[in-house]
């Protein structure tokens, strides 16, 4: 075991329990335990952030390894080296003198090593009568090999947000991509649909972007450019059915006025009997997509924009759509909706944007008279496929975005 007792530092420099708390964890690393000391560093140098060090606190670092002369660190083995300022310097490429002791300090302070001062507070070896190193004052390696598992761990959680971000921001790109396209090809075309307020909120999404520096603001991008990717889809597949219903009832009527063949009029009693019973076998088999129960939307970007429904799911918190729909009958009874009203919710919308449709209510309710009456004005607009979520998610979404957090 790399044993050792507790020691102050010399001179003025001031001593804290998390230096002792630090040297008594260095000195029960149990034996026979060693690390490659460059995988230690490259770790260090990964959860750099985490840590709360800068290049040249690493660059010092470095250079103290490499007065270590064995590539593994050893707890069985002396941990202390022991270079003088000038030799640290000339390592340390070139690096001042005050900024050298002020990067040995900030590597104290982040437990990465230990500073064991002599009586008088030099660095020197005492070796004994075999040569070997009885023992040495300078600045122990102990708390790198002590925690290496924890920098590991650091340092895949640094990678790990890495690729988050980058995963988010392909994302964005292509979201940006598609509905910019999208947009312009709309607006160029004439297609039915307020392009103009729907550009506007690309704009505004897309603003936003600059400001944007942590994951949490990227995610509430991501969803405002989902949902509006959404709403496009929505107007474009709407517009596009229109077109082609007026298509169709054109050739009808134009095959019915040219047609005068008698195999026509044979088949047409065969055609209506199919229609009818194929209608009663599957009565939704006809329906009209504006009749359709529209998609739910991903429960993680419902609970980012109306984040107090998740104080009535089970237990105080929201995992599953179950909890949210369970949460959304407490509310409703809050909110004063009648049970009829939330039961045609359910059957305009579906359960889930039903559930929705109420954590969206509780969100606004300081700003809704009758909750009961905007519920069933909803349902009504949903019925006839005039109503979608995703504007008042979208407007949640930013009014609830968290506040900026700059990862450096």
């Amino acid at each position: 075991m790399q044993t050792g007792n507790v020691t102050t530092p010399f001179g003025r420099r001031p001593m804290t329990l998390a230096l002792i708390k630090g040297q008594m964890q260095s000195a029960a690393i149990p034996s026979g335990k060693s690390a490659d000391k460059w995988k230690i560093f490259r770790d260090a140098c990964d959860a750099r952030t985490l840590l709360g060090l800068k290049d040249r606190a690493l660059a010092v670092l470095n250079a103290l390894l490499t007065f270590y002369p064995e590539t593994r660190l050893e707890a069985d083995g002396n941990l202390v080296v022991f270079p003088s300022n000038m030799q640290l310097t000339a390592r340390a490429n070139g690096i001042a003198g005050t900024t050298l002791r002020e990067n040995l300090a900030h590597l104290v302070k982040a437990g990465l090593i230990h500073r064991k001062d002599s009586p008088n507070g030099k660095r020197y070896a005492r070796k004994g009568a075999d040569g070997g190193i009885d023992d040495a004052y300078g600045f122990s390696l102990a708390p790198l090999l002590a925690r290496a598992e924890e920098l590991a761990q650091l340092a895949q959680q640094v990678a790990a947000e890495r690729l988050r971000l980058r995963i988010l921001k392909e994302k964005i790109t292509i979201l940006r991509r598609d509905l910019r396209k999208m947009i312009s090809a709309a607006m160029e075309e004439g297609a039915e649909g307020d392009w103009a307020m729907v550009e506007a909120h690309y704009i505004a999404a897309v603003g936003a972007l600059t400001r944007a520096k942590s994951p949490e603001n990227l995610e509430t991008i991501l969803d405002t450019l989902t949902l509006l990717h959404s709403e496009v889809v929505n107007l474009l597949e709407n517009w596009t059915f229109s077109q082609k219903h007026d298509t169709n009832d054109d050739e009808i009527r134009q095959h019915i006025q040219n047609s005068n063949t008698q195999s026509i009029h044979e088949l047409e009693p065969c055609l209506e009997a199919q229609e009818e019973a194929r209608a009663a076998e599957h009565p939704s088999a006809l329906r009209t997509p504006e009749c359709e129960q529209p998609k739910s939307f991903p429960l993680g970007m419902v609970l980012r924009a109306c984040p107090d429904i998740q104080d009535y799911g089970p237990d105080g918190r929201i995992s599953n759509w179950r909890d949210l729909m369970t949460a959304a009958v407490v509310v409703r009874s809050t909110l004063g909706v009648s049970p009829s009203a939330y039961q045609q919710a359910c059957e305009a919308m579906g359960p889930e944007n039903a559930a929705t449709a109420i954590a969206c209510i509780l969100e606004r309710a300081g700003h809704i008279q009758s909750a009961g009456g905007y519920l069933r004005d909803l349902s009504r607009r949903a019925e006839r496929g005039e109503f979608s979520l995703g504007p008042m998610l979208m407007a949640l979404l930013r009014t609830n975005a968290p506040t900026e957090r700059k990862i450096s």
